[in-house]
């Protein structure tokens, strides 16, 4: 009797409401002077979102993988990442592998990441996740918004799979659209927009992605840097990827922004050529810039 009177009480969850999860993910990175350690000072962790510690690198920087328990994005899912890199600290960021959005049930939201990265004076972010990955029926938008302040620098990529290839669910997805802004200052320096949606718009047209079924975009900043030094910087990259292999798989695009920094596009027919290139060019714009080379996540090890 009892638990029939609390059925009758309770009105029953919708499908929405069972499957929408909110969780956000915190993260401040400080430099612990005068060691010049940069140290994960703060983070606020809700399920499934979790960060295990940093590891701390002999150049001074740390490393953090980020995990979603949950394994994967599923419909309904409103999360948020943000990031912030506090003066004179330099922080990467890196997934444990490749994030799944799984399909969208009847009744449910689209997927949502919300993602803020703030860099204050002389910081440094390397973000540098793995690929996402939209299963069949699955919708995600992800807004990522970035302030950059004086001398900070950012080397920042996003990777789009087509889908799960093994299983034929190659642009089998709903929707996925995806939004940047970037700031230096109170100037915007980048608005970059995508959206894909398969079952509306064929995905081999000339003007989407023809022959290929990766997508990756590449952002190189640090304010303060003359427009000069970036022209110089775009003919050097240009170079690079014309002289990486399996050239005739990848389409490779690179350009100044209008201040202070180079966006990298690209379309590859396989994954492989998306990260390994992109390893090129962060360790040539890192040499480039800060005079070092680029140290890859502890994973790919």
């Amino acid at each position: 009797m009892l638990c029939t009177s609390h059925q009758e009480e309770v009105a029953p969850a919708t499908l929405a409401e069972k499957s929408r999860m909110h969780a956000t993910l915190r993260l401040a990175f400080a430099r612990d002077d005068p060691f010049g350690q940069t140290t994960l000072a703060f983070s606020h962790q809700d399920p499934p979102l979790r960060v295990v510690r940093a590891f701390y690198r002999g150049d001074g920087s740390a490393m953090t993988h980020l995990h979603n328990v949950s394994g994967g994005l599923f419909g309904g899912d409103d999360l948020a990442l943000k990031v912030d890199v506090g003066r004179g600290a330099e922080a990467q960021l890196t997934t444990t592998g490749a994030t799944r959005v799984y399909r969208r049930e009847i009744g449910t939201a689209i997927t949502r990441q919300q993602n803020e990265f703030i860099m204050s004076e002389d910081a440094l972010l390397e973000y540098v996740p793995d690929a996402i990955i939209p299963f069949a029926g699955s919708s995600y938008r992800q807004d990522t918004i970035v302030r950059l302040s004086s001398n900070a620098g950012m080397f920042w990529w996003e990777i789009l799979a087509p889908g799960r290839e093994a299983r034929n669910e190659v642009f089998a997805f709903e929707r996925v659209e995806m939004q940047t802004n970037i700031a230096a200052g109170d100037e915007i320096v980048s608005i970059d927009r995508m959206k894909l949606e398969p079952h509306k718009n064929s995905m081999t047209s000339p003007g989407r992605m023809g022959p290929y079924l990766y997508w990756a975009t590449f952002f190189v900043c640090k304010v303060g840097v003359e427009a000069e030094v970036w022209l110089g910087l775009e003919a050097h990259l240009r170079k690079i990827a014309a002289d990486l292999p399996r050239l005739e798989e990848t389409l490779w695009g690179i350009s100044t922004l209008k201040a202070h920094g180079i966006m990298i596009r690209c379309l590859a027919k396989q994954g492989c050529d998306v990260t390994s290139g992109l390893f090129c060019l962060w360790d040539a714009a890192k040499c480039a810039l800060y005079g070092r080379h680029a140290v890859r996540p502890r994973k790919v090890y």
